[in-house]
């Protein structure tokens, strides 16, 4: 009986500590995503670049025609 309570407790923590780990890859997962998104020279100034170049685009084609 002894032996089934070390193995139930043993299989218990060490599931508690993958999930843990899992948790903490996720959340690290999550940081670098958001650091893309909202850093200096991230995700966020590529796309406003796009914009403005599309603008640029259109502003210069609409006075030619």
């Amino acid at each position: 009986m002894l032996e089934m309570l070390k193995y139930l407790k043993a299989r218990y923590v060490s599931e508690k500590a993958q999930g843990i780990v899992e948790y903490a890859l996720i959340l690290a997962f999550v940081v670098v995503i958001a650091a893309a998104l909202f850093g200096t020279d991230g995700i966020e100034q590529s796309i406003k670049n796009v914009f403005t170049s599309v603008e640029q685009l259109l502003k210069h084609g609409a006075g030619k025609s």
